[in-house]
């Protein structure tokens, strides 16, 4: 169903709206941890140190579709505010085709620079086999992640956050038994579980598809819309590229750091890839809640209704602080328990690095939770600007701290701690950008 969020109150309003996403992220991960605790419960350290390993990679992926569906999203829910359905039905249609074309080029080019990446970022020789084949599977069914991605970043629009949860839970438990099926009864190894991923994201993607189609249909526009459009693409381009170069930088920088860490071994690497699934856990949850601000933000300036985003900002902060300080308290409490889901094989050195990255990320998880919900802010009103120069910040600072800290007597502890500190850094810029924009540009568009 399609929800007006210019209307109500805003808090309340917001809160309906986000909780539901927040669910959906909750489920969506529910896909890359299956894998990491599959391949960790059945097939052993080693397994899950190339999963994660790959993982890393294909958030380089994720990041374009991430980015196509901010800018879908964000574009889309201002002419829903405007009522303007000729041109939100231009706007979905000009992303299908655009994004489709994105996704099959850079499948194109993945699988042939899946080994030469893998061996960028240090593979050890005992996993590179099976990182190869899981990423190549993975690589191969990206349309269907950025159809689907589309979609959903279309429902989020209209106000709908309910139908793309009910998506995933379907979709997520289905990928939990397809992935049992495949490893134990087809004895298919880290292959099995990428083929499950590719399977059920891609049923996932057309049905999604075919709802977003069905949806539109009540929605009456005077004139025809049109199949493609250059200028709606220019709008969703300002807010998408800047998103997809956002998330691809972190990816990027992911992935060097994934370097750093190989160097420690492979106990290392499968430590830090059990942890590193609880922890983007949390962080894909408050981003979550960080696009609900985002289409909130877009439907209340579409309809002209700025003093809305201030009282949703407060609401916004209040959720993702909730949420934040509960990943805290239950990674410290049951941290290690949590891990041995994936560490099955008692390797107690990648435990100990595991409950290492956790203990010292943690208690900072309220920093990158505020940050979040005022980058989510800053590109609902198309700051896109302000809000790539804070995420590159923690970006750089993470990976040039990473390189230093390593290297010196804290070994890969030194990694751990450079993620407190580019959020705290990011952090105070975001929030200085937004207190920019919120007393003198929002004053000056209100006027």
């Amino acid at each position: 169903m399609n929800r007006d969020l210019t209307v109500g109150k805003p808090g309340r309003v917001l809160w309906q709206y986000v909780l539901p996403l927040f669910a959906s992220i909750v489920f969506q991960q529910m896909y890359n941890i299956a894998d990491s605790f599959i391949a960790g419960f059945f097939l052993g350290t080693e397994a899950l140190a190339a999963v994660g390993n790959s993982y890393e990679i294909t958030l380089l992926y994720i990041a374009v579709a991430f980015g196509c569906n901010v800018g879908t999203s964000v574009v889309t829910a201002r002419y829903f505010g405007l009522h303007n359905y000729r041109e939100l039905k231009t706007t979905v249609y000009t992303a299908l085709v655009s994004s489709s074309v994105i996704a099959l080029a850079l499948t194109a080019i993945g699988i042939f620079a899946t080994a030469p990446l893998l061996r960028l970022i240090q593979t050890d020789a005992v996993i590179f086999a099976d990182s190869r084949e899981y990423l190549l599977i993975y690589i191969c069914g990206f349309l269907f992640l950025m159809i689907y991605n589309i979609c959903t970043g279309i429902f989020s629009a209209l106000g709908d956050s309910r139908t793309p949860f009910l998506f995933l839970a379907v979709s997520s438990v289905a990928n939990v038994g397809v992935n049992i099926l495949f490893v134990t009864v087809f004895d298919m190894g880290v292959a099995g579980l990428a083929w499950a991923t590719f399977l059920c994201q891609g049923l996932s993607g057309v049905l999604a598809l075919l709802a977003v189609l069905r949806r539109l249909r009540p929605l009456r526009a005077e004139d025809r819309p049109r199949v493609f459009c250059g200028a709606r693409l220019l709008e969703i381009g300002v807010v998408a590229l800047p998103s997809m170069i956002q998330q691809g930088f972190i990816s990027v920088g992911n992935v060097v750091i994934q370097g750093f860490i190989n160097g420690f071994g492979p106990a290392a690497t499968g430590g830090y890839a059990a942890a590193i699934k609880l922890n983007n856990m949390t962080i894909t949850s408050v981003t979550a809640l960080g696009n609900g601000m985002s289409n909130f933000t877009a439907q209340n300036i579409g309809a002209g209704k700025v003093d809305r985003i201030r009282a949703g900002f407060r609401s916004g902060e209040l959720l993702a602080l909730v949420i934040a300080v509960a990943f805290t308290l239950l990674y410290y409490l049951a941290g290690p328990a949590l891990l041995e889901l994936f560490i099955r094989d008692g390797n107690v050195e990648a435990l100990d690095i595991g409950i290492s990255f956790l203990h010292i990320v943690a208690p900072f998880y309220c920093v990158v939770a505020f940050k979040l919900i005022a980058d989510g802010l800053l590109r609902g009103l198309a700051r896109m600007r302000l809000f790539m120069a804070a995420t590159l910040t923690d970006l750089t600072l993470r990976v040039l701290l990473s390189f230093i800290f390593s290297r010196t007597h804290l070994g890969i502890t030194g990694i751990w701690l450079s993620w407190p500190i580019g959020w705290g850094v990011a952090l105070v810029m975001s929030l200085l950008f937004l207190r920019y924009v919120l007393r003198r540009d929002l004053v000056k568009d209100n006027r």
